[in-house]
C-alpha cells in the first residue's frame, strides 16, 4: 500500500532541510499554540511564516520552501530584542496554522457546467472558491468536476495575470476558473509532492498520482492522474490526465470496433509473434486500445511484460515495468533488451521514441514475440514510412509488422437533441468524391435522399454532443504493401503505401468519418476538425 501523503511530505521536507542546513519541525507531531500578538494573519500568510514558539527573549518561526531569504533577514531586523530562529515546516503544516489563525468559513463547492448564459458568473464563483480552500482541496475538487463532466484532462496554464484552469470534455477545452499566482504556488507544490516531480526542474517531467483526497465538506475523492509539467514564460504549466482503472472497461468489445476491424484484431491476437502499432496524437485513445488487447491476451498460459512511462493501468497477472525515459540511463531500448531475456510471450512497449527502440522491437517481433506499441504519426501509412526511416533497409521489415491501427476521437452527436437537415447538391457532390475513393470491393452508400444531422441544444447539454467515437484505419500487411516495403525507403512514399492499402481493402480515417456522418453519429465539421 502507498504511504500516507502527509508522511511522504514531511519526509521530503526533512530531506530539504538537510540540504539547506536549517532545522526541521514536524508540525503534525507538536501541540500548536497561536501567538496572535506577534504579527497579523495577513502578514503571516503573505510572508509564508508562522510563529512556533514565543517568549520574552525568543521567537522561533516556521518557514516553508517558498519563504524568501529577504523575509527572514527583515524579521531579524524587526525583532532585534529577541533571538530569532527559523525551522523548515511542510506546506501542509503551514496551511494548518493558517486555518487556526483564520478558521475557514463554510465551503460550498459549486458544480461546474458549460454553455449556460451565466458562464462568466460561474467562472467567477469557482475562482473565488478555489482561492479560499486548501491546495489539496483544489486538486480534489477539479478531479471530481472532471469526472462528473466526463472530461479527460485538467489544464493549469500560467498566464501573466492569473493561472487559467481548463477542463477538456469530448476533446474540447472549456475554461473553469482563474486563480492567483500566489495560490497556484501552493497548488503546484501539492501536485509536485503527490506526483513526485520537482517544481524547479528546467525540463518537462512526468509523474503519477493515485490517492484519496478529503474535501472541506468531508467528501472523499479518488484521484488517479498522469501528471505532465513543463516550464513556461510565466511559470510551470501542468496537464493532468484522468484514468479509469476499472478493468471491465479495458475490453475489445467496448472499443466500438466494427466487424471488419474486430476480425483484423482477432486475427493478429491469434499470431504468436509480430508487431502491432497503434498510432495517433496524444489523447486519441492509443493506450486504452493497447490495454484492451493486453487484457484479452492476459491468460495464465502467457507471460506478458510491459514497459511504460509511466504505468497507467495496473493489471493483475501482467509484469509491468516503469521506465523513466530520458531521466534514466536505461531507457526503453536497453530495458526492452533485458525484458526479452525473461522469455515473455507478449511485450508491450509504451511508446517507440527512437531508432534503437524501433530496431529492438522489430527484432523481438521477428524472434517469436508479439510486440505491441504506440507511435506518433498522422496516419497508419505515415507510421510505416517513419518506422522504415528509423530502421533503414531491412528485408524482414515487412514480415515483422502485422497491423498498424491509426485512430482519432471525434465528438458523438447527442441522439436526443440532434437536428436533421437535407444537404444541398454541392455537399452531396463533395461526399461522393470521398466515397468514390473507398476500397474497390466495398459497397458505396446511396446518398441521393441523404439526411444529415447537426448538433442541437438543451438545458442539460448545450453543445449537442455526448461522448466520443473513434475514427480508425487498419493497415494490414497485404501482399501489395509488402512488395512496396521491400523497395529502398527513398522510393516509397506515404501516399503510395496508403493507395495500395486502400486498393487492398483498407478504409482510411476520413472514409470512416464520412460513413459515421452518413450514419448520423457525428457531423462533417467534427470529422474535418479532427482528421482534416
Amino acid at each position: 500500500m502507498s504511504q500516507d501523503p502527509r508522511v511522504t511530505e514531511e519526509q521530503s521536507t526533512q530531506r530539504r532541510s538537510q540540504i539547506l542546513g536549517i532545522a526541521y519541525v514536524d508540525t503534525s507531531a507538536i501541540e500548536k499554540v497561536l501567538y496572535k500578538d506577534v504579527m497579523t494573519y495577513q502578514e503571516l500568510r503573505d510572508l509564508r511564516i508562522t510563529p512556533l514558539f514565543v517568549d520574552d527573549h525568543h521567537i522561533s518561526f516556521g518557514v516553508t520552501n517558498t519563504t524568501s531569504q529577504v523575509t527572514m533577514n527583515s524579521l531579524r531586523g524587526r525583532f532585534q530584542d529577541q533571538r530569532i530562529e527559523f525551522s523548515l515546516i511542510s506546506d501542509s503544516g503551514f496551511e494548518e496554522y493558517m486555518r487556526l489563525y483564520n478558521p475557514p468559513k463554510q465551503i460550498i463547492y459549486e458544480d461546474v457546467s458549460f454553455g449556460q448564459s451565466n458562464d462568466s458568473d460561474m467562472y467567477s464563483r469557482v475562482s473565488q472558491t478555489l482561492e479560499s480552500v486548501l491546495a489539496d482541496d483544489v486538486l480534489g475538487y477539479l478531479v471530481k468536476q472532471c469526472y462528473q463532466l466526463k472530461g479527460s484532462d485538467i489544464h493549469l496554464e500560467c498566464q501573466e495575470n492569473e493561472i487559467r484552469v481548463r477542463i477538456r470534455v469530448d476533446g474540447v477545452l472549456h475554461p473553469v476558473a482563474g486563480i492567483s499566482h500566489e495560490k497556484y504556488r501552493q497548488v503546484l507544490s501539492s501536485v509536485a509532492i503527490a506526483a513526485n516531480v520537482s517544481t524547479g526542474a528546467p525540463d518537462a517531467q512526468t509523474g503519477h498520482i493515485n490517492r484519496e483526497y478529503r474535501l472541506a465538506t468531508g467528501e472523499e475523492v479518488t484521484v488517479n492522474l498522469r501528471v505532465e509539467t513543463v516550464p513556461t514564460v510565466y511559470g510551470v504549466d501542468v496537464v493532468m490526465r484522468l484514468f479509469n482503472f476499472e478493468l471491465e472497461y479495458l475490453n475489445l468489445d467496448k472499443l466500438g470496433l466494427n466487424d471488419r476491424e474486430r476480425a483484423a484484431v482477432d486475427d493478429v491476437i491469434k499470431h504468436p509473434s509480430g508487431m502491432v502499432l497503434v498510432v495517433g496524437p496524444t489523447g486519441s485513445g492509443k493506450t486504452t486500445t493497447l490495454y484492451s488487447i493486453i487484457n484479452t491476451l492476459n491468460t495464465p498460459e502467457r507471460k506478458i511484460i510491459t514497459l511504460e512511462d509511466p504505468v497507467e493501468y495496473f493489471m493483475p497477472g501482467v509484469v509491468q515495468i516503469p521506465v523513466e525515459g530520458d531521466h534514466n540511463k536505461l531507457g526503453f531500448a536497453e530495458k526492452l533488451r533485458a525484458v526479452l531475456r525473461l522469455d515473455p510471450d507478449v511485450v508491450m512497449v509504451g511508446e517507440i521514441r527512437d531508432q534503437d527502440t524501433a530496431r529492438t522491437a522489430l527484432q523481438a517481433a521477428l524472434t517469436g514475440h508479439l510486440v505491441l506499441s504506440t507511435f506518433h504519426a498522422s496516419s497508419a501509412a505515415a507510421a510505416l514510412t517513419r518506422m522504415q526511416d528509423a530502421i533503414g533497409i531491412n528485408p524482414l521489415f515487412a514480415n515483422a509488422i502485422h497491423l498498424v491501427m491509426a485512430q482519432r476521437l471525434v465528438r458523438r452527436l447527442d441522439d436526443t437533441t440532434k437536428q436533421a437537415y437535407q444537404p444541398d447538391e454541392a455537399l452531396k457532390s463533395q461526399l461522393r468524391t470521398i466515397l468514390d475513393t473507398l476500397p474497390p470491393n466495398m459497397e458505396r452508400p446511396n446518398i441521393d435522399n441523404l439526411t444529415l444531422y447537426s448538433p442541437g441544444a438543451s438545458e442539460d447539454n448545450p453543445f449537442g454532443y455526448k461522448g466520443q467515437v473513434a475514427l480508425r484505419e487498419q493497415f494490414v500487411m497485404s501482399r501489395g504493401v509488402q512488395e512496396l516495403l521491400r523497395l529502398p525507403p527513398q522510393q516509397v512514399t506515404t501516399d503510395m503505401l496508403e493507395a495500395q492499402a486502400v486498393k487492398d481493402g483498407m478504409t482510411t480515417m476520413l472514409h470512416d468519418g464520412i460513413l459515421r456522418v452518413i450514419a448520423g453519429e457525428t457531423t462533417l465539421e467534427e470529422v474535418y476538425r479532427v482528421v482534416g
